[in-house]
Parts: structure tokens; C-alpha cells; sequence
């Protein structure tokens, strides 16, 4: 005859799960959180630098971060949406749909000085970050700052007198 236990069993304790070392999260979410950054900024070097900054932020909140796989993915997504509005001058021309407007531009990078478009390229082109444009051509971050500014500033004042001179003729 089986034994039958009468002892009521006892209750299953939830699983808690373990909080990881910041050195297992940025293993494990390194390369799925600089997808999503791209997805959202669209620029790699830009999302590297989200991820950068929402990992440097973790740690200095690790303490008091109870859960961080979700804490990085919002404070990922909180900076490049950040990013996006303060950068909104800095749009991404599409080809396709802008063909003429691109040629223009090229037109006019034509008529700058080979170190004005190098910055451009770096930038534009290479989506470099201000930081390693600095290492290439010798200025400080703060001036390739400056200097794209106006290059840029340059670029749309010529591109709006050829427009004007285009509907005009």
C-alpha cells in the first residue's frame, strides 16, 4: 500500500530574482540597448553616447536602482528622445526625396575649404562625435562645435538664396 503524506505542503516562495553586477547588465544589454538607441536616433555614434551616459547615470544610482534592466532601458530612451529635441536643427536629409536639395548641397560643399568639408564629412557623413572629429583634425570639441555651427548656419543661407534664384528664373 503507498504511503499517503498528510502534511500540508508548504507554500512556494516566489522566485526574487537577483540583482545582476552592473558588469553582467552591460554584457547582457550592451549591444540590444545600442539597437534600440539607433532605432531611435538613427545615428551610431549618437546611440553609443545615449548608452554611454545611461550606464555612467546607472552607476551612480546603483544603490537605490532596484531594478535595473528597466531603469537603463528608460533612461536610454529619455536621452536620445532629449537628443532629438535639442538637436532638431541637425535633420538627416533623405536622397530619395530630396534629390534636388542634395545636389545643392553638394554644389555648395564644392565652394568650402577642404577643412570646412571634412568637418562636414566626418560629422554628416561618418556620424562622428564631436569628440573623436576633435582627435582627427586637431580642434578642440568646442570649436568643431562652433565651426560646424556655421558651417552649417553658411550652407542654409546659400541654400535659400539658390532657392530664391531658382523660383525667381
Amino acid at each position: 500500500m503507498p504511503i499517503i503524506n498528510l502534511k500540508p505542503r508548504a507554500k512556494a516562495q516566489p522566485m526574487v530574482e537577483a540583482k545582476p553586477t552592473l558588469e553582467a547588465l552591460f554584457a547582457a544589454e550592451k549591444t540590444p540597448l545600442l539597437r534600440f538607441a539607433h532605432g531611435i536616433v538613427r545615428r551610431r555614434e549618437v546611440a553609443k553616447e545615449m548608452v554611454q551616459e545611461a550606464f555612467i547615470r546607472l552607476h551612480h544610482h546603483w544603490e537605490e536602482v532596484e531594478k535595473p534592466h528597466p531603469w537603463i532601458y528608460r533612461a536610454v530612451r529619455n536621452l536620445c528622445l532629449t537628443h532629438l529635441r535639442d538637436n532638431a536643427q541637425e535633420t538627416n536629409l533623405d536622397e530619395e526625396r530630396d534629390s534636388q536639395a542634395v545636389g545643392m548641397v553638394r554644389l555648395l560643399m564644392t565652394e568650402l575649404e577642404e577643412k570646412d568639408r571634412r568637418l562636414i564629412q566626418l560629422k554628416y557623413v561618418e556620424d562622428q562625435s564631436y569628440a573623436n572629429i576633435a582627435k582627427a583634425t586637431g580642434l578642440s570639441v568646442s570649436n568643431v562645435g562652433y565651426r560646424l555651427h556655421h558651417l552649417l548656419k553658411g550652407l542654409a543661407v546659400s541654400l535659400r538664396q539658390a532657392s530664391v534664384a531658382d523660383s525667381q528664373g
